[in-house]
């Protein structure tokens, strides 16, 4: 067992408090937060470090990264930490990315997305009526990768079933909140590949063109 009795704040963050919070960051299949952060570090240095401590460190390590030494960085993403390519190098990464279909949502799947990103929370008939076209197959295959959610029902006759983004979205867009997406006037449609798809593979970019198709849909109604 570890002798931590000695351990005090300062001689933590000269030695090894920074490379174990990178660590936790990196290995984290999602965006951890600053209160699962300190909990893991209490638990293993046997400590009673504060979130306040931990954001401290949180904060030099995004400064580190910061540095155009480094092709990554740490974000915050939906309340939490991870660690992400910075832009300069999305186009590269997605030479590789792009390539993992399953990452990749079809054309239909990124208008039916769009639409219940900026017109949450909203029925399946309201983004048909938008789109002019069924959206079961979109919709039953983003509640599949879990992209959308159910979150109640309209008032309308029949109290159909309502749909919004869910935390998942968040991640796999790169968002720290829904309120991050573009303004629709402040969006310029971009062109897709040949096979109509598009992936992850660009990180921030990705968000993006996830919208272009309802900023062209939704225009007309503004």
């Amino acid at each position: 067992m570890r002798d931590q009795s000695n351990l005090d704040h300062n001689t933590l963050e000269d030695n090894k408090l920074a490379t174990y919070l990178e660590s936790l960051i990196f290995v984290a299949a999602s965006p951890v937060s600053l209160k699962d952060l300190t909990i893991s570090i209490n638990a293993y240095l046997m400590t009673s470090l504060s979130t306040d401590d931990i954001a401290k460190q949180v904060d030099s390590l995004t400064q580190k990264y910061d540095s155009e030494e480094y092709s990554f960085g740490i974000r915050k993403i939906n309340g939490g930490y991870a660690f992400m390519t910075k832009g300069a190098y999305h186009e590269l990464n997605g030479q590789v990315l792009k390539r993992q279909n399953n990452k990749k949502l079809t054309r239909t799947a990124l208008e039916t997305i769009s639409i219940i990103a900026y017109k949450q929370p909203i029925t399946k008939g309201e983004i048909e009526s938008i789109r002019g076209v069924s959206s079961d197959y979109s919709v039953q295959k983003l509640m599949e990768k879990e992209l959308i959610e159910i979150t109640g029902r309209s008032e309308a006759l029949g109290k159909p079933l309502l749909y919004g983004t869910s935390p998942k979205f968040m991640d796999h867009f790169g968002l720290n909140s829904i309120d991050d997406l573009p303004k629709l006037k402040e969006l310029k449609l971009e062109e897709y590949d040949d096979d109509h798809t598009i992936s992850k593979s660009q990180g921030e970019r990705a968000s993006d063109s996830t919208t272009a198709d309802v900023a062209e849909i939704t225009q007309e109604e503004e």
